[in-house]
């Protein structure tokens, strides 16, 4: 701390304390001491994550051990600075999820930073320091929070609703968690795959037996040993990729991606290679000299991050021709595998259209099952969509045409809040009833048939303190759950978003936690259809106009996941902080 006569403790907008001289400028260089460079859990607008070289400190993010106990818990953000510097999430000394290395536009294994708008992010890595930090456009607030669950989030300020909406959060899913290391090294993860673990081209897994039960840890070995001396060997491009962990790799900057291929082929030990600036002409290059591991694979096509793995010619599909003459063989052969590929795409197209043409009249035998129920559009399913014996259940299914002007379009002032599973919008129909629509993400495997009969089994889950469902909507991609609006919000509004002298009474408190208890008590043993919520917190309880607690959400973990009658899942559904460990 900096020596001052006439210290003077204030409290900018910012939200940073600071110590300075009464006597001098407020400008930052005066700061005799300020609270950015010390922080707990939380990143905010200005403050930075990561080492300045200059004065020794090293900013890093720590989770609270509870809301309520602010001793530093197991997990905590930081900057490592070896290798390529990255981000990494740690639960005490190891690794729970890591950012990828800066690529000169964002880092390499958070592609969500693509769709963030009204955010710039700020990366410096020079003698001076190694930090991240980001700002934010025009007034909207953000921040990055460690929790005590171990998860990363980004949030953004509402400030109709007077809370903080997580717009991100990692670890997502199982590619994201290094823990387990699902994959090993020379692997890749997608999860959109299954199983999600695949070895790089030119390698194969290390423990066969164990990869059939998909006990992948011991990660992919070479099919063929690299050729130093003949210089043969040459590359496999894996796109759109967060790169391998860099924390043992060699970054040279003043290198062209032509001198990084050159450099790693005269050099034996090395194993790949990778643009380190990705923005218009990839300049200088990160070098790997060691196993490849938590490489991960995105699907979308604008990530622009290339990982170049170096290979023996043979696992290239590649013949050695030191002498400088082609087989004979392979112009041929590409004729012969052009002419297979065309045919076997005819044959493609041709079943896709017969497979088409029964889908469609499949669609129009169940359209033809439903009859009007009234002039709003609605209409009643045949026992053809019971999975029970007989009609004992009659859903609605809404026109959605119905939906969008009970909605107003879904207008914005509609909007009763946001979901893990979508929007909810407030609208009524043309009788005056009120009613909540939620409006799914258009992220569910099921398809329509499958979709009708999840509602049907839901909409059987007949309770006092459950949300009762009145019907579905479903309109090309759109699939649209009508529920009964409550007007007293939900639980957390009361516990969260209210003064302390405006809050629930005790007789309420237990009112409501009652009707709660009776409603999982329905929910695991006294329906018919036995569901597991997955993710019970404070929004999914809403109150009526008498204050009585009706659980929601308790069927979207079905429609979504399919699994919900077992007990025991590998799947992550719910919300990091009401989860089960």
């Amino acid at each position: 701390m900096t020596n001052v006569s006439n210290p003077v403790a204030q409290l900018l907008n910012t939200g940073n304390l600071v110590v300075r001289d009464a006597d001098a400028d407020d400008g930052i260089s005066t700061y005799a001491w300020q609270g950015f460079d010390y922080p707990t859990d939380t990143l905010l607008v200005g403050m930075k994550v990561g080492v300045d070289f200059v004065t020794g400190l090293n900013r890093t993010l720590t989770a609270w051990t509870s809301d309520s106990d602010p001793s530093p818990s197991p997990y905590y953000y930081m900057l490592e600075v070896r290798g390529d510097p990255e981000m990494v999430l740690c639960e005490h000394s190891k690794k729970v999820w890591r950012s990828g290395p800066w690529n000169g536009l964002r880092f390499s294994g958070i592609p969500a930073t693509l769709t963030f708008t009204g955010f710039n992010f700020s990366f410096i890595n020079n003698e001076q320091e190694i930090t991240y930090s980001f700002n934010t456009i025009s007034s909207v607030l953000s921040k990055l929070t460690v929790n005590q669950s171990g998860a990363l989030q980004r949030s953004l300020w509402v400030e109709d609703i007077g809370m903080w909406n997580v717009i991100w959060y990692v670890p997502m899913d199982q590619c994201d968690d290094m823990r387990g290391r699902p994959c090993g090294s020379f692997a890749a993860c997608n999860p959109n795959n299954s199983p999600i673990c695949d070895c790089i081209q030119g390698f194969t897994p290390k423990s066969p037996s164990k990869w059939l039960y998909r006990e992948d840890t011991d990660g992919c070995v070479r099919k063929t040993k690299l050729d130093c001396n003949n210089g043969t060997d040459g590359f496999h491009v894996i796109s759109n990729t967060k790169l391998a962990d860099t924390s043992n790799a060699s970054v040279y900057m003043n290198l062209s991606l032509v001198e990084c291929k050159t450099k790693c082929l005269s050099d034996c030990s090395c194993t790949a290679y990778a643009p380190a600036d990705v923005r218009s002409v990839a300049s200088g290059c990160i070098i790997w000299t060691s196993e490849l591991t938590d490489i991960r694979v995105f699907t979308n096509d604008s990530y622009e991050q290339d990982l170049y793995v170096r290979l023996a010619a043979i696992d290239l599909g590649q013949s050695s021709t030191a002498s400088g003459k082609s087989s004979k063989w392979v112009t041929p052969f590409v004729i012969i595998l052009v002419l297979t590929v065309l045919i076997l795409a005819c044959i493609g197209y041709l079943m896709w259209k017969r497979r088409k043409r029964r889908q469609s009249r499949a669609m129009q035998e169940s359209n033809n099952s439903f009859h009007d129920r009234s002039n709003q559009g609605l209409s009643s399913w045949n026992d053809q969509l019971e999975l029970s014996q007989k009609n004992d259940l009659e859903l609605l299914l809404f026109d959605f045409g119905t939906i969008v002007s009970a909605t107003e379009n879904f207008s914005a002032d509609n909007k009763l809040g946001q979901g893990g599973f979508g929007p909810v919008y407030k609208g009524m129909l043309g009788d005056g009833q009120e009613i909540a629509v939620k409006r799914l993400a258009k992220r569910s495997v099921q398809g329509v048939v499958e979709f009708k009969n999840e509602v049907v089994l839901i909409a059987k889950l007949q309770h006092r303190n459950l949300v009762r469902l009145l019907g579905c909507c479903i309109k090309g991609e759109e699939r649209l759950l009508v529920y009964e609006y409550m007007p007293n919000k939900s639980l957390d509004f009361f516990l969260f978003g209210k003064p302390k002298e405006e809050r629930l009474d005790w007789q309420t408190r237990f009112k409501i936690i009652m009707g709660i208890a009776r409603g999982l008590l329905y929910l695991h043993h006294d329906s018919r259809l036995r569901v597991i919520h997955r993710d019970l917190k404070a929004s999914n309880i809403l109150l009526d106009k008498d204050m009585n607690p009706k659980i929601s959400d308790f069927g979207m973990a079905r429609i979504f996941g399919g699994d919900e009658v077992e007990g025991n899942t590998r799947k992550v559904v719910g919300t990091y902080g009401y989860m089960s460990p």
